[in-house]
């Protein structure tokens, strides 16, 4: 079986690929890819925090519709007694563990098909009987109401089908605006191309929508049209593609034993925050069952996966909201400090937007203390700043040298949401090494791109921060960024802020 791991897709065929490749310039796209990716999309929803999210709110209606009974009908008879938040407390848990064998956690199933209400129905009632079971041979059935028991049972269905009525109908729409849609893209056309799209497409309830086709070969050797799929493209119009619209998963219809091929397209693909698949829906070299993971029923090879999805986003959400606000808070004091000195050092604004390269390659505007004198600044960093830069002001070299101008960022992770506390630094437009942008100097240079940026990042606290002159510098600040995205996690995150303190008192390479 073919092997592809991140060393040996940016070693393929021992060559960087070619700067136009991977240039930070827009790509003339094809009218039919033009057309495709100006289309207006909603914010799309993962459906794993989508199912977790039911799991939640049904755990809280099952407790909440026990507690309302107990309070309006045994509290008032019989007075306070434990063992009842005991019992309902145990029985949201079964509830929650007969629900997921039951197979009712599955978008499919929100979809409103008659199974999902005959399964949890089902399933609620043998909720009960467990229930009635353990009290019975517990020989503590006489501690609990009947009354009680039987509303719960009764009140409680009534609940859960309500709530899975008004669910249907929001999935339903969600459907229709395309927010549980993994949009796909399939790389190579020909026989292998049309058997799989042809799958992708005879699937009922599938949350796949090809959004069209990519093949490297011309037009002579490539069809126009493959299954009612568009071409829109080559890998290298892919690259692009996904830079303007919304591309969650590329599956390659290839042969395994087309492997120097399938290393050079994900040479250029890896740097896209995407999910990227082998078909193996015609391959005739069979593996294990467990070998595969499935889109449906279509079996395929997992090559890569987009970093940082699903709870993770919201854990990485919430950990800068929470940690960016109480951050901000706390240095206040420190930053109005700051925009004092900087007011009565010189004249022009405190605050200075630069833009820089954000996620997925977006140009966004980050918030710095003004570190130069306004007719001097550098919008678009063209030149690095060095030791002793007549551009910089007295507060702007202390500020600089402290990181302090970065204070001001917390504003793009609070209030703007671009930028996280930790991540890759994002980059200026049009900043250099050795009179190379950035992408010319490090191949895979944009691969970086698939996360969020960050105020502080790896490389950062390695003592890779500041002038980046030469292509040694920013390519171990590339290296660093990379581990760090293969490697993320909360704890991590927690990490690299209480480092950060001290990698500042290190400011060598900050002018």
């Amino acid at each position: 079986m073919a092997q592809f791991d991140m060393r040996s897709i940016r070693n393929a065929a021992g060559a960087p690929s070619p700067a136009a490749d991977q240039t930070s310039e827009p790509r003339q796209l094809s009218a039919p890819a033009e057309a495709a990716a100006s289309e207006r999309l909603a914010a799309p929803y993962s459906p794993i925090v989508l199912a977790g999210s039911v799991r939640i709110i049904e755990f809280a209606l099952v407790g909440f519709v026990g507690l309302a009974i107990y309070a309006a009908y045994v509290i008032p008879t019989e007075g306070f007694e434990w063992h009842y938040l005991g019992a309902i407390a145990g029985m949201a848990v079964l509830s929650l563990l007969a629900f997921q064998i039951a197979d009712i956690y599955q978008v499919q199933a929100f979809r409103g098909h008659e199974k999902q209400y005959f399964r949890l129905a089902s399933a609620w009632s043998v909720v009960f009987l467990v229930v009635i079971g353990i009290s019975f041979f517990a020989k503590a059935g006489d501690q609990f109401s009947r009354v009680w028991l039987g509303s719960f049972y009764v009140i409680g269905l009534l609940t859960l089908l309500l709530f899975r009525k008004g669910l249907f109908l929001m999935v339903r729409r969600w459907t229709r605006e395309g927010r549980l849609a993994r949009r796909t893209a399939i790389v190579g056309g020909g026989p292998l191309g049309e058997a799989l799209a042809c799958a992708l497409a005879a699937q009922r309830d599938s949350d796949i929508r090809v959004v069209g086709l990519f093949d490297d070969r011309g037009d002579d050797r490539a069809p126009q049209s493959v299954a009612g799929l568009r071409k829109l493209g080559s890998v290298n119009d892919l690259v692009e593609f996904a830079r303007r619209t919304r591309v969650d998963l590329v599956i390659f219809s290839l042969p395994i034993s087309a492997e120097g091929r399938i290393l050079q397209m994900l040479k250029k693909l890896w740097v896209l925050p995407v999910d990227i698949r082998l078909s193996a829906h015609s391959n005739k070299l069979h593996f294990r069952p467990r070998s595969y993971s499935y889109l449906g029923n279509v079996p395929v090879l997992d090559v890569l996966d987009q970093p940082i999805t699903d709870w993770d986003v919201v854990m990485k959400w919430l950990f800068d909201k929470t940690v960016g606000t109480l951050a901000l808070i706390a240095l206040s004091p420190v930053m109005a400090l700051v925009a004092i000195a900087i007011k009565l050092d010189s004249r022009g604004p405190v605050l200075f937007k630069q833009k820089r390269y954000g996620f997925n390659n977006e140009l966004i505007e980050v918030y710095k203390f003004r570190s130069m004198y306004t007719d001097k600044s550098d919008a678009t960093a063209s030149k690095l700043v060095t030791k002793g830069d007549p551009r910089v002001t007295r507060v702007g070299r202390f500020i600089r040298k402290t990181s302090l101008d970065e204070l001001p960022q917390l504003f793009n992770v609070v209030f703007v949401g671009n930028l996280s506390l930790v991540g890759p630094r994002p980059h200026a437009v049009n900043a250099k090494a050795e009179e190379q942008r950035y992408d010319e100097a490090v191949d895979g240079y944009f691969a970086r791109h698939r996360v969020k940026p960050g105020i502080t990042g790896w490389a950062q606290i390695n003592g890779w921060r500041g002038e980046t002159d030469t292509h040694e510098k920013i390519q171990r600040r590339v290296e660093h960024d990379l581990y760090y995205i293969e490697n993320w996690s909360v704890l991590f995150d927690l990490y690299i802020l209480g480092r950060t303190p001290f990698a500042l008192l290190k400011a060598e390479n900050a002018y």
